[in-house]
């Protein structure tokens, strides 16, 4: 039996050697495309792209193709007939099923929260094993796919415009499908089929269960991260169950989703001020409010935006990281708006907090003359001046403790943690978090993110007992440690780098936050700005050396480094 291919072919070269007079082609320059993240001499190239792979196209047709198979079963005189009458109807027809999956991927990485600083060489891949002529543009939301046509001398432009969230184990499918597309493993139409239903499948857990891990996510990090105590983190877990319900009205009101930030901070500041000013002081202001709202801090935003600006793709980073700027300061002034508000209400606590503020730091300042009752004078002194005098009293000396008052006589459900519950609270947390971004209970990924995440909290806790006030610089040293170990697990075990980092990076953002002086430090947005790009920054860099140094070695050294 002929290969219809062959025969395509043939009936190629004879019509070409019976028409060499004539070129009905228009002459259309190739399609050079110019990647929108490459600065003016780098080009990044995705690890799975042909050119680094080497792999060749194989499957381009559908084997189970009807009309392929159609044809296949004709005798030569009816299929020579057939194919002078509908090859182009044939060729247009496998082509539009390479672009429809294009399409798809560009929508399906969009909606799972792949990162962003990818999607453009990875859309590039897929082209090329494709053998499509295609161009791809990636803005805040937006995915412009341009696909050209040599023959015809046209081209076909679709705006792919989706909002999503973070899904790994959506997005740990959509990879694999993407990985046996450009090794040529199966067809463009069956790898379309398969992301439609990934596209079409519902949420993976219900809305009750997202509601209870936002509840069990705020408990166990109040305590871990900003000194809460047995009782402050059953109320932390109270509010952000609280602010997931508020979560789901947001998303059903439009109306409502503009101020959702703003009215769930100020619930929570408010709330969290009024139990704090019980008479006996068991609750912790600082704990409870920056704990409640912790599962709507855009770590993971501003985070994609310093990738994005380290790889050079300047429109995308720098409208997220303003976007996510103002993000956090509609936190910091829904934190402050919540505190003021109830001490307006409470003149006598306002007092009390002045204070305390008072008895702790205070200021004297004199103008006199100096003047020496010794024999000590050596003229260095001026003898007429200002002197300020400073009386400071260390923070544990009044009994106060990661910003919480925690004296001495309190039972033990009042006071901090001890340092070994944190062998229990961390790999829980990780879990948890795990599941919360969507990612399968039996997994084999599961068990490498929460070893992964407990790895990235040791490292921050090592260093930053050895590095004081430099947020930065710890949060790189854990970024560093992750993404080794991530970047190792792809290499070696045939993972996802991605997803196995993403549970480890996260914890960092709360972590380095604490280190910082916590949400609600001096109850300024704009330091908790300044706070959060402090740690998004060292992240950055500590994933990017952690790449550099695990792709320095191996084979594959000229490929990309940005697995994250």
């Amino acid at each position: 039996m002929l290969d219809l291919f062959e025969l395509n072919r043939e009936i190629k070269s004879q019509h070409s050697d019976d028409s060499n007079d004539y070129d009905y082609r228009p002459y259309r320059p190739d399609f050079r495309h110019n990647d929108s993240m490459v600065s003016t001499y780098s080009q990044v190239i995705d690890p799975d792209d042909p050119r680094v792979t080497g792999v060749k196209a194989k499957y381009l047709e559908d084997p189970h193709d009807i009309e392929k198979n159609t044809l296949r079963q004709m005798d030569y005189r009816h299929r020579r007939k057939h194919l002078m009458r509908v090859k182009i109807e044939f060729n247009v027809t496998s082509m539009v099923n390479r672009q429809e999956f294009l399409i798809k991927l560009a929508r399906a990485l969009m909606t799972f929260g792949a990162p962003s600083h990818r999607i453009e060489s990875q859309l590039i891949a897929a082209a090329r094993i494709l053998e499509v002529e295609a161009e791809f543009i990636h803005l805040p939301g937006v995915i412009i796919c341009s696909f050209g046509d040599q023959d015809l001398g046209t081209s076909e432009t679709h705006f792919i415009k989706c909002n999503g969230r973070l899904a790994l184990g959506a997005l740990h499918k959509v990879h694999l499908i993407y990985r046996s597309v450009v090794h040529d493993e199966i067809s463009a139409k069956k790898a379309s089929d398969e992301l439609e239903d990934l596209l079409k499948a519902p949420p993976l857990y219900s809305a009750a269960f997202r509601c209870l891990l936002a509840f069990c996510l705020s408990a166990l990090i109040c305590p871990l991260a900003f000194g809460g105590s047995f009782l402050d983190m059953w109320i932390a877990g109270a509010g952000a169950l609280i602010m997931s319900l508020l979560q789901l009205c947001a998303a059903k009101s439009t109306l409502y989703a503009n101020v959702f930030e703003i009215t769930v901070a100020i619930f929570v500041s408010f709330s969290s001020r009024g139990l704090s000013s019980i008479r006996s002081r068991i609750f912790c202001y600082t704990a409870i409010s920056s704990a409640g709202i912790v599962g709507i801090l855009p770590g993971y935003l501003i985070l994609s935006s310093s990738l994005e600006l380290a790889s050079k793709n300047i429109v995308c980073g720098s409208v997220k990281m303003v976007y996510a700027l103002i993000y956090t300061l509609f936190l910091g002034f829904g934190l402050q708006i919540g505190s003021d508000f109830y001490l307006l209400l409470d003149r006598s606590m306002r007092r009390k907090l002045d204070t305390l503020a008072a008895s702790l730091s205070s200021t004297t300042i004199l103008a006199g003359s100096w003047v020496a009752d010794n024999s000590t004078d050596n003229g260095t002194l001026p003898v007429v001046g200002t002197w300020t005098f400073t009386h400071a009293v260390p923070s544990n000396t009044a009994d106060i403790i990661d910003g919480c008052y925690r004296p001495k006589h309190f039972p033990w459900f009042l006071q901090p943690f001890p340092m070994w519950t944190a062998f229990l609270i961390v790999p829980t947390f990780s879990l948890f978090s795990s599941l919360a971004n969507l990612q399968p209970f039996r997994s084999k990924q599961l068990p490498v993110m929460v070893v992964i995440s407990c790895a990235s909290y040791a490292s921050n806790k090592i260093a930053n007992h050895y590095i004081f006030n430099r947020s930065d610089v710890v949060s790189a040293i854990g970024a560093f440690t992750v993404g080794v170990l991530g970047n190792a697990y792809s290499r070696k075990m045939g993972g996802t780098a991605f997803t196995s980092m993403v549970t480890g990076v996260l914890f960092l953002v709360p972590s380095g936050l604490s280190q910082a002086g916590g949400i609600t430090a001096n109850g300024n947005g704009i330091d908790i700005g300044g706070a959060m790009i402090a740690v998004t920054i060292g992240i950055t860099v500590g994933l990017f050396m952690s790449q550099a140094l695990v792709y320095m070695f191996g084979t594959r050294k000229n490929a990309a480094v940005f697995s994250f």
